[in-house]
């Protein structure tokens, strides 16, 4: 493990320092990122995935009432993740250009900009919670269940915006092992706080023997609350270590100033801004495709549910080389190597690809097996195992636009390609999936789903191919 860190670190100087790589270092340092990146990114979903199948034992309704809420939840978790990258790819141009204290800098101003952000944001989805399931088209049963799951969520997270602020800057610093192991700890105390918080008290056979095991019985809620202290012991350990441990970002003995200035703020509204917007945006095309897969009841809702939580086991590995794409495309534009930038593009994106077809080949083989962890309802399996294998031929087109994405942002330009997700999924996705609904039913709005996701990865790989968004490195000078 020590000599794997030396050798990243030894790497990602080479590309601040100018010097020259290889092919094979620079995919060696691909892959040195990823791996853990991609299992950070696995452990956040499982948690999702872990909720779901224990919540699934207690029957459809209450899958569905975490399904009704869950992209809600998503809009949310992606617009503060967007706060967080508009300082994040700040510190990693920084860091690219040598200049650690400036990366310093960023980040001090940052902690106090994204915690009142969340906040703020915080208190608004409390607010919104208790209509929110009447305004989803959400059946009457699980309307009180899914509120009180998305009033938990809301109320805490400002430290779930903490959680992204430090994993981001650690990743952007070159640090995806810590992050890594993070996560899957905050996975691990999910499954802990679940088991005691979801169900009540208990007999069960432990190593031969019936044993008393105590619960507090509190169902949706407990899977809610079991999730949310997870996340709070990791965004605990998590800033203690970028503020107290990081090589670079480590904030003791050294004084500057918290309050934002403008500068900083500016930079970082110019690539959150766009960030932000696109998950409203995508966020509010899922949230319609929940509005039309509600009619269709309780049934197809919470298959959709189990659906979209399996999937996420398959793209979340694009999502981990998109992190290292990110990192590496930012230190190298900010060290000013436009040739070693474009390389890197192209290796993760290809990359990635390659990873999400054969990811795609093992959701269509194992799509019951996957499904049936989560659920015990037959007509549930049968149709998440049906809309899942639909999805899989999307997979390396997917993976293409997720790690475009990552290429993009670590260069800071986010307006663009937020522009084509938003056109893409608007135009194509939701107009064929109102056009399928009625006569396909959940099959036509996963069909849509598909076909619009491999235009998307078209789009993204012409303009990966055209170079313009390399442009100029617009990298802020602090003090």
């Amino acid at each position: 493990m020590s000599k794997i860190k030396n050798e990243t670190n030894a790497l990602l100087t080479m590309i601040r320092e100018g010097k020259p790589m290889t092919r094979r270092q620079q995919l060696w340092l691909t892959i040195q990122l990823s791996i853990p990146a991609i299992v950070a990114q696995l452990s956040s979903i499982l948690m999702q995935y872990i909720d779901a199948s224990m919540v699934g034992t207690l029957g459809a309704g209450a899958s569905a009432s975490i399904g009704l809420v869950s992209t809600t939840t998503w809009l949310f978790w992606g617009v503060c993740a967007a706060a967080a990258t508009g300082f994040s790819v700040q510190v990693a141009h920084l860091i690219g250009a040598g200049d650690l204290k400036g990366a310093r800098a960023v980040l001090r101003q940052s902690i106090i900009s994204v915690f009142v952000f969340s906040l703020a944001l915080g208190l608004a989805g409390a607010l919104i919670s208790g209509p929110l399931p009447f305004w989803l088209g959400g059946d009457p049963a699980i309307r009180h269940d899914s509120s009180r799951y998305f009033l938990i969520f809301s109320l805490f997270l400002p430290m779930l915006q903490l959680n992204f602020l430090a994993g981001g800057m650690l990743r952007c610093s070159g640090n995806m092992r810590v992050p890594s192991m993070l996560n899957v700890l905050m996975c691990v105390l999910d499954v802990i706080f679940n088991f005691f918080l979801i169900f009540p008290t208990r007999e069960m056979e432990l190593f031969g023997r019936t044993v008393r095991m105590p619960g507090a019985g509190l169902g949706v809620e407990g899977a809610a609350l079991g999730t949310v202290f997870a996340e709070v012991v990791v965004a605990v350990l998590m800033m203690g270590y970028l503020v107290t441990r990081s090589p670079e970002l480590k904030l003791t003995g050294e004084k500057g100033h918290f309050l934002p200035r403008i500068p900083i703020l500016r930079q970082a509204a110019r690539i959150s801004l766009p960030m932000g917007l696109e998950h409203v945006v995508i966020c509010g095309a899922q949230i319609m495709t929940t509005v039309i897969v509600a009619p269709l009841g309780i049934i197809a809702i919470a298959a959709n549910s189990f659906a979209i939580t399996a999937e996420s086991l398959c793209y979340m590995p694009g999502y981990g080389i998109s992190d290292a794409a990110t990192t590496l495309i930012g230190q190298s534009l900010g060290a000013g190597r436009r040739e070693l930038t474009r390389t890197f593009s192209r290796i993760t994106v290809y990359m990635g690809m390659l990873v999400m077809a054969f990811m795609g080949v093992l959701m269509y083989v194992f799509a019951p097996e996957i499904i049936g962890i989560m659920t015990p309802v037959e007509e549930i399996r049968t149709l998440g195992v049906t809309v899942l294998r639909i999805e899989a031929f999307a997979e390396p087109m997917f993976a293409a636009s997720i790690v475009a994405y990552g290429v993009f942002v670590g260069a800071g330009g986010t307006l663009v390609p937020s522009l084509m997700n938003f056109f893409s999924i608007w135009a194509v996705r939701l107009t064929l999936a109102f056009w399928l609904a009625p006569t396909m039913g959940l099959k036509g709005v996963w069909l849509a789903m598909c076909i619009e996701l491999c235009f998307r990865g078209a789009i993204f790989l012409i303009r990966l191919e055209r170079g313009k968004w390399m442009g100029k490195s617009h990298i802020a000078k602090h003090s």
